[in-house]
């Protein structure tokens, strides 16, 4: 039996099947924009895939063609949030000459992504313990791979000592993490403040961070 739009003209059918793309991709960006408001409100564990679907005003139906679960949500909006990060990196990694000037100009883009993405600000303040726990979505696996191939590629070009890549990864990408999630704590975000602690602790160790004047 052929469909409606197989019998449609070619240039009709293009029109149709043009329509029904934009229509997925409007309700897909409608759901996880909800989300993210209700996620920042509620919290993720209070969070019911009911509280999404009413802030969309799309049938509950609609909403299953695309995500099974809040979880599947969640991790959706994390990878959008790595998606974004992750071509400002590269761009720092080509600009940078040394493993040094990268992590130096590294973590000052997500420290700066972080206190100015409002809606991705919003979202990992609200749920920061749930952040932590779902870091195996596929983009941001591949974010955390980018970075040991980067490590390895200045391991064989002897601009690095032959360290652990994997290990020297995740210190690095966990770092990141921390402070971040401490930033965003705060009542006054400093990104550049931020940036600097993580990159002498990193380069230097302990003893060349920088000091300050009270206890925070």
């Amino acid at each position: 039996m052929s469909t409606d739009l197989e019998d449609a003209p070619p240039a009709e059918a293009a029109r149709a099947l043009g329509k029904r793309e934009r229509t997925k991709k409007n309700n897909r960006e409608a759901i996880l924009d909800a989300a993210k408001i209700v996620f920042a409100d509620l919290g993720y564990g209070a969070t019911s895939v009911r509280d999404i679907i009413r802030r969309t005003g799309l049938a509950s139906g609609t909403f299953y063609n695309y995500f099974k679960s809040k979880e599947e949500v969640f991790e959706a909006l994390m990878d959008e949030g790595m998606r974004r990060i992750r071509p400002r990196l590269r761009a720092e990694r080509i600009r940078s000459r040394t493993f040094e000037d990268f992590i130096r100009n590294a973590y000052r883009t997500y420290f700066d992504y972080l206190a100015t993405d409002r809606d991705t600000f919003q979202v990992i303040r609200r749920n920061p313990n749930t952040v932590r726990v779902r870091m195996d979505s596929p983009e941001i696996i591949a974010g955390f791979e980018e970075i040991r191939e980067y490590i390895e590629e200045d391991i064989r070009n002897g601009t690095l000592p032959n360290v652990d890549a994997e290990y020297l990864m995740a210190a690095v990408v966990g770092i990141a993490m921390e402070i971040g999630d401490r930033m965003l704590r705060r009542p006054e975000m400093d990104a550049e403040e931020a940036s600097t602690f993580a990159t002498a602790l990193v380069l230097g160790g302990f003893r060349t961070l920088p000091h300050t004047g009270e206890t925070k």
